[in-house]
């Protein structure tokens, strides 16, 4: 068996990589007054997960170097992957790329080889979530995007040309100022984590949100409920499982899906261009893809069905909850049923006014239901709520003219999916999205100040060859 070669040569070869490929390198922005005195930046990014640095990395490769990527949460916590995501490994293929945009060096196989050695990542099957996370953190390192941790945006609003950006810090508020400002803020981007309300009502020692954090070996010998039978929800029901509990997951429709569609629309053609078609055909696709939902793989399956102690009951959606002392009774078609706890694996809704950095112009943001009609038999109330964004990822007016500065602020998350399909949370896009993401930010930045590289134009004179007087013959008459 070859030795793994390590991450320094590895590290050392990326660097040779970044160095042969730097062209065009000069700087071109120019710095930007705030009103409290201090450069602004140019980009500021929220959220430091994948979508965050994945952004930050393709803008530093544009020369948009006075960036910064923020995240609430400590270094190596960001994201879902050592926090509420529950999968033994990810869903995706090993062999999709994505934060390394493009660079050989920098993807996932090139630090597992080095890492585990080349027959490890010959012999391997799906990635496991922690290395994909301690991947993620050596992509954020090796290509030097700037982030600061523990530190949460809570609001943003106009300063004149630029946006003034509110965050909370080590127990301060300040301020920091940008030109632009990518939202790269995952799942609940635009809204919460939802359960139905009669969920909700119970109290919060009988029931959680798949995503919540949740105590699983305090679950150990109780029945556990699963409202849900998406790859999230059999996720939870797997951990319950292992921990000890007797599971039992509710499916509404009469079996679960188990058809991916997000393998399906993984082509280049795709993935490029659903955002260069027409309304129409972009809400036919993505009301497809949505509805079925995400699926899972066998090996989720198999992690719940290998226990005796796990029902699945199909065709049996919750019609009465309630609390019953220090229990949940669960009524479904035909019987009710009581468990010791509830999980809803059911998702989040768009409601950007329970965002606080979105509460400044929450009620002014462009949704699909403001901008188009589908046909009534492709009517969804749920997808209609999606934010209606521009092709650079920006929001856009529901009414023109009211907050025109929120064209300077870009969305990259999951609520980008009606617009871009796959995007911001997609490991099989992010190839193709941040590119696309990082020219709508980029062309912005230029055409603001068209003007003063026009001027800058005309005056340039710099000087490449000298020719002696005496080496020019002027033309007769002359």
């Amino acid at each position: 068996m070859t030795p793994p070669r390590g991450l320094a040569a590895l590290e050392a070869e990326v660097a040779r990589d970044l160095t042969r490929i730097v062209h065009p390198d000069l700087a071109w922005l120019k710095p930007k007054l705030a009103p409290d005195g201090s450069n602004a930046l140019d980009v500021l990014i929220v959220g430091a997960g994948q979508g965050g640095v994945a952004t930050g990395f393709g803008l530093l490769r544009r020369r948009v170097d006075n960036i910064l990527c923020i995240d609430a949460a400590p270094e190596g916590r960001e994201g879902p992957w050592l926090t509420y995501a529950r999968m033994k490994t990810l869903r995706s293929p090993k062999h999709y790329t994505g934060p390394d945009l493009d660079i050989p060096s920098l993807t996932y196989e090139a630090w597992h080889e080095a890492h585990y050695g080349a027959e490890s990542w010959a012999a391997l099957d799906l990635i496991a979530r922690e290395d994909w996370a301690a991947y993620l953190l050596w992509v954020r390192r090796v290509t030097g995007v700037p982030v600061r941790n523990g530190c949460r945006l809570v609001g943003i609003a106009p300063a004149g040309a630029l946006l003034a950006a509110t965050v909370q810090e080590g127990g301060t508020t300040r301020t920091l100022y940008a030109r632009k400002i990518v939202l790269a803020t995952g799942q609940e981007s635009t809204g919460q984590w939802w359960m139905p309300p009669e969920i909700a009502a119970l109290p919060e020692r009988l029931r959680a949100h798949a995503a919540d954090e949740i105590d699983f070996a305090a679950l150990a010998g109780k029945t556990v409920f699963v409202l849900g039978a998406g790859a999230s929800a059999f996720d939870n029901a797997a951990t319950a499982l292992e921990a000890g509990a007797d599971v039992h997951l509710f499916c509404r429709r009469p079996q679960p899906q188990t058809i991916q569609p997000y393998r399906w629309v993984t082509f280049r053609g795709f993935l490029s261009h659903l955002s260069d078609l027409g309304d129409e055909w972009r809400w036919r696709f993505m009301r497809r893809v949505l509805s079925l939902r995400e699926g899972f793989p066998q090996a989720t399956y198999d992690r719940c069905a290998r226990h005796e102690a796990f029902t699945l009951h199909v065709g049996a959606p919750w019609e009465r909850v309630e609390a019953r002392s220090e229990r949940v009774a669960v009524t479904i078609p035909g019987e009710t049923l009581e468990a010791d706890f509830v999980i809803a694996g059911t998702g989040m809704d768009h409601d950007f006014a329970l965002r606080p950095e979105l509460s400044a112009f929450a009620h002014n943001i462009a949704t699909w239901a403001d901008r188009y009609t589908p046909p009534a038999d492709e009517a969804d109330e749920r997808l209609a709520r999606y934010p209606y964004l521009a092709p650079d990822y920006a929001f856009t007016e529901k009414r023109a003219g009211e907050t025109p500065w929120i064209a300077n602020v870009h969305l990259f998350s999951i609520a980008s999916t009606m617009s871009f399909g796959p995007s911001g949370s997609s490991i099989n896009a992010m190839t193709t999205a941040v590119p696309k993401l990082v020219d709508g930010v980029t062309r912005g930045l230029f055409e603001a100040d068209v003007e003063d590289y026009w001027a800058d134009f005309e005056a340039y004179d710099t000087v490449q060859a000298t020719i002696a007087p005496g080496d020019m013959t002027p033309a007769n008459g002359r």
